[in-house]
């Protein structure tokens, strides 16, 4: 994530946090916003061209509004990445702020890498067994990856937990050769 990113991210989740809004609420209109906007080439094309003026564009904006029903600090922040011409960057904005949200909550986020598919069994008591060493709940992703040729790599934020065999068998190896 970038620190512009972030910083968006951030100074919206410190809004949402001192309104006291309904996070649930936000989150699900973000998405309607990010599902528009990625359906919709033209929609992108119109708010990323230079030749459009900024107040034409935040005026659309409100006009879409109309439809998805946006809270006015969604919306606000929307208008704030036109005025600065960072719209092109609202799904990562988006990501960055849930991410944030989900830290907020006690919830890390982890990308476990297996070389296998696991089942629902293995993959709860593997979330499980992740929770206990990250020291809070975790939200997980799963990507299957054949070259680690078994054992799993787990990252959680910058931290990386290669329990692969591929990384025993680099390992191994640095070992040997020093």
């Amino acid at each position: 994530m970038s620190a512009l990113v972030a910083r968006y991210a951030n100074a919206f989740l410190q809004v949402v946090t001192a309104a006291k809004l309904d996070t649930t609420a936000i989150d699900g209109e973000f998405a309607d916003f990010i599902a528009t906007w990625d359906d919709s080439p033209e929609l992108r094309e119109f708010f990323r061209n230079p030749a459009v003026a900024a107040p034409q564009k935040v005026e659309f904006l409100d006009k879409l509004n109309a439809r998805l029903g946006l809270q006015k600090e969604l919306r606000n922040l929307l208008a704030v990445l036109i005025d600065n011409n960072r719209i092109g960057q609202v799904s990562e904005v988006a990501q960055a702020y849930r991410r944030l949200l989900q830290e907020q909550s006690g919830i890390r986020q982890a990308e476990i890498v297996t070389a296998r598919e696991l089942n629902e069994k293995e993959r709860g008591a593997l979330v499980e067994e992740i929770g206990k060493l990250a020291g809070a709940r975790v939200d997980a992703s799963f990507r299957l990856d054949p070259a680690i040729l078994g054992g799993t790599v787990v990252r959680i934020g910058s931290t990386v937990y290669d329990g692969s065999v591929r990384g025993r068998l680099e390992r191994l190896k640095e070992a040997l050769i020093q």
